[in-house]
């Protein structure tokens, strides 16, 4: 199943870009730049045993800093394993 996770992308001291979620524990994309870190989330897939699914933060509550570019992720789930789209 996918859902829509948000992301939020830093700039690194190297110059390059990370993107975390914060809803997702573990889950990041990276790149040498924006567009490449977006695109590296956009590959995340986990697997739950379990189907508790972490609630969605809204990304007008998160304590974010000038820089910070959140992008909303589409994150496929596998809610068991040998589940398939």
């Amino acid at each position: 199943m996918k859902f829509i996770y948000p992301a939020v992308f830093k700039k690194t001291e190297d110059g390059r870009y990370k993107g975390t979620f914060p809803d997702l524990e573990g889950c990041f994309g990276e790149g040498d730049t924006l567009d490449e870190a977006i695109e590296s989330a956009n590959a995340v897939e986990l697997s739950e045993e379990v189907p508790e699914l972490p609630p969605i933060t809204d990304p007008d509550d998160m304590e974010l800093e000038d820089e910070d570019v959140v992008r909303n992720i589409q994150v496929n789930i596998r809610l068991y394993d040998g589940w398939d789209e």
